[in-house]
């Protein structure tokens, strides 16, 4: 908007014509300190153990363990995490209000087969100094993870280019099913859901037990990877995450599909050999 090597107008005359503080256009935004990086690693962890927890209880439980918070702090720092407790709450949610929001379609559906249902959704992941946002697309039946982005920001843009990558390599779903986040109920999402002619599902308002296959897997990669290093940057931390998603898909063995990976059962659902038979076979 302002630039600075314009050959006639000077910043201080630009920043006159936009109506811009000349302040604002110098000022330059300040990370969180290592204090509130820590609360928020600290919170992060006891979320996954307690979801149902607010910002009070979140404020007392700290408190408990020595660490003197107050509840606005608590409140900023969770909102800036995207944490909302699982139970329902009167004008707290964080979607936009501008946004529809579309009905919940899972309930008593049968789903058993690839690429039935896929679920979104988006957590916080710390580092060494400062943090990112995980965006995950997984299909319901299979568990796989098809694709993931991680970005700076909760914008929709990152879950769009997710979504486009997993259409892509994988075809449309028929339902995609979501919280009611902001990013899920943006136009640029459903647009994108309506044009690859995919029917949308929302979760009830902080109902997170409707995407609980999402919350385990955030539970099993921050225990598992995430909580485990101090990634200095986004460089690593894609690294890192790329290595525990693709060991997650091809050889951790999961529980729901009888110690089989999601890899193998997804391309069994869709009764396509896996890529790297394929590639055994033309060797």
């Amino acid at each position: 908007m302002v630039d600075q090597s314009h050959p006639r107008l000077s910043v201080v005359e630009q920043c006159r014509l936009l109506s811009l503080p000349r302040s604002t256009f110098y000022y330059t935004p300040q990370g969180e300190t290592p204090l509130n990086l820590t609360l928020m690693r600290r919170i992060d962890e006891q979320f996954l153990e307690t979801p149902f927890y607010g910002v009070r209880q979140m404020t007392w439980h700290l408190r408990a363990e020595g660490t003197p918070v107050n509840e606005k702090r608590i409140r900023r720092l969770m909102r800036l995490m995207g944490l909302m407790p699982i139970y329902q709450r009167p004008k707290t949610s964080i979607r936009a209000k501008e946004h529809r929001i579309w009905p919940y379609l899972l309930r008593s559906l049968r789903i058993d087969r690839a690429n039935h249902v896929w679920c979104a959704d988006v957590t916080y992941i710390p580092m060494q100094r400062g943090f990112l946002y995980l965006t995950i697309i997984m299909d319901w039946a299979t568990r796989k993870v098809l694709t993931w982005r991680l970005s700076n920001t909760l914008d929709a843009e990152p879950c769009v280019d997710a979504l486009t990558e997993a259409i892509a390599r994988h075809g449309a779903p028929e339902i995609m099913n979501t919280d009611q986040g902001s990013q899920f109920t943006s136009w640029a999402w459903t647009n994108a859901l309506r044009q690859a002619g995919v029917r949308i599902s929302m979760d009830g308002k902080g109902r997170f037990l409707d995407n609980i296959f999402v919350e385990r897997l955030w539970r099993s990669l921050k225990y598992e990877c995430v909580y485990l290093h101090a990634w200095s940057g986004g460089s690593e931390a894609r690294r890192g995450i790329g290595a525990w998603v693709d060991f997650y898909n091809q050889r951790r063995p999961h529980t729901a599909l009888a110690g089989r990976t999601p890899e193998a059962v997804y391309w069994q659902h869709r009764n396509l050999e896996q890529p790297d038979q394929q590639d055994r076979s033309v060797a």
